[in-house]
């Protein structure tokens, strides 16, 4: 009998702990995103309000930009708020935010009002203006804003792991919308 109770205690003791571990949700994933709403590209990082709740509210932050070596620099910052819908592998995406980016673009600049100097033998130029810079809608100037938009899948596996992301992201600013601009994105859910 004592050997039976031993048993018992052995086996509810394995079954207890396995109900006590909680499943663990792979609400936070860290990605690469080609186009998307960081613009050329960014880096990524994605969680949900609700960690036990894949289908709920979340948010991403990411970073992105580049350098050309005649003096040519974009950065940007997307902040976007996004909910997922589905069971796990496959979510629907759906979300909004803002990039904030900034550029500097002197290749752009051009001479207005320019006169040739016969004293000096060289073109002056009497004003310079930089032209608008375009991103697939002009932009004002640096730094600026543009409105974006996400629908998309969303594959996370189910333990976590590798994950990707298709989806069309929609962009605007006060210059007009682009409804075709899409994003691809690769990396890890945990």
């Amino acid at each position: 009998m004592k050997q039976l109770i031993f048993v018992l205690i052995f086996v509810f003791s394995f079954f207890f702990q396995g109900v006590a571990q909680e499943e663990k949700i792979p609400s936070k994933s860290v990605y690469l995103e080609l186009g998307g709403a960081g613009l050329p590209y960014s880096f990524n990082y994605d969680f949900r309000f609700n960690p036990q709740d894949m289908n709920s509210w979340g948010m991403r932050v990411g970073a992105g930009g580049y350098t050309v070596s005649d003096g040519d620099s974009f950065f940007s910052i997307p902040l976007m708020v996004n909910k997922l819908y589905g069971n796990g592998p496959h979510y629907f995406e759906l979300g909004f935010g803002a990039t904030f980016f900034a550029f500097n673009n002197d290749s752009y600049s051009y001479c207005i009002d320019g006169y040739y100097d016969q004293n000096t033998g060289q073109y002056i130029c009497g004003t310079y203006e930089n032209s608008d810079y375009n991103f697939i809608l002009d932009v004002d100037g640096s730094p600026s804003v543009m409105g974006t938009m996400n629908f998309g899948y969303r594959k996370v596996p189910v333990d976590g792991g590798f994950m990707w992301k298709i989806n069309v992201n929609p962009i605007f600013n006060n210059n007009g919308f682009w409804p075709l601009f899409g994003g691809i994105g690769i990396g890890y859910a945990f």
